[in-house]
């Protein structure tokens, strides 16, 4: 199943993706909707408004989630290329909501922004509350996975050991366009994806999330080890080799460009970066 978030004249709808249409759930939205224990056979039996997908305005695919917890350093191959060790445990920090935007919303470049660098990443959706998860338990908590861009201000991040500041600018981190079921992809929960990064169309990050060292189900099972998870919480995994801030020389984003986003099965992303860009409603 493939679920969205639209903006309409009615406000945002959850929807069911069939084909070139979405078809309206009755829930504001997908993270309203995975609160409800029956939301699969909700969604699946929902037969409301149908939107032509050419031309929608999709919103973050979880606008508000209760959590977005992140991981650092994930990606074998770039680990291993960067000459350091595999890490033994997840490195974590957070975002908060009001840094997510749609799928082709603009990323804002606030006056203050340093260095800005892109960061593509596989999102994992939780669908049901979960603590202390064995594997069992946390494969089943997770909804399914969606397209993030962890865009980060690299000038704010490295002011101090603690990477917050540098990552939760407001409207720079696109969500979306889907949440897609993990029975939708190659290896269902721990799924084998090709991802893809791309700054005015060339290609800067490839990648198959494959080469995660700490997979989906092993993320949800450490994180919900220090805290509950709940329904609509998201974990973005980490990002692989070829940010900006590695390059010589460093290379970053810039007004006007447009920065690409797309995971195999998940769909894409076509942000354009703008300096003082409104934030969506």
């Amino acid at each position: 199943m493939r679920l969205m978030t639209l903006r309409t004249a009615a406000g945002t709808r959850a929807a069911r993706v069939e084909g070139e249409h979405a078809v309206e759930i009755d829930a504001p939205d997908v993270g309203a909707l995975l609160a409800d224990p029956g939301w699969r056979a909700r969604a699946e039996a929902a037969d409301g408004i149908r939107h032509e997908l050419t031309g929608a305005d999709v919103a973050p695919v979880v606008p508000r989630p209760g959590k977005i917890l992140c991981v650092g350093l994930n990606y074998r191959t770039h680990i291993l290329e960067m000459g350091r060790d595999l890490p033994a445990h997840p490195t974590l920090f957070a975002k908060f909501p009001e840094a997510l935007i749609g799928p082709g919303d603009p990323v804002r470049l606030d006056t203050e922004a340093e260095a800005v660098d892109w960061e593509a990443e596989l999102a994992v959706v939780v669908g049901a509350p979960v603590r202390r998860a064995g594997e069992d338990d946390a494969a089943a908590a997770i909804a399914g996975f969606a397209v993030l861009n962890d865009v980060t201000m690299r000038g704010w991040q490295y002011r101090t050991t603690q990477w917050l500041q540098g990552k939760t600018f407001e409207a720079t981190t696109p969500l979306g366009p889907e949440l897609v079921t993990p029975d939708e992809l190659p290896g269902g929960v721990r799924p084998a994806l090709d991802l893809r990064c791309t700054v005015d169309g060339e290609t800067v990050q490839s990648a198959n999330t494959a080469d995660l060292v700490f997979d989906p189900v092993a993320l949800v099972a450490y994180i919900s080890t220090i805290l509950t998870l709940n329904p609509g919480d998201v974990i973005a995994t980490g990002t692989p080799g070829g940010v900006g801030h590695a390059r010589k020389p460093p290379r970053y984003l810039r007004d006007g460009v447009v920065l690409g986003t797309e995971i195999q099965l998940l769909g894409s992303q076509h942000n354009p970066v703008r300096a003082g860009a409104a934030i969506p409603a």
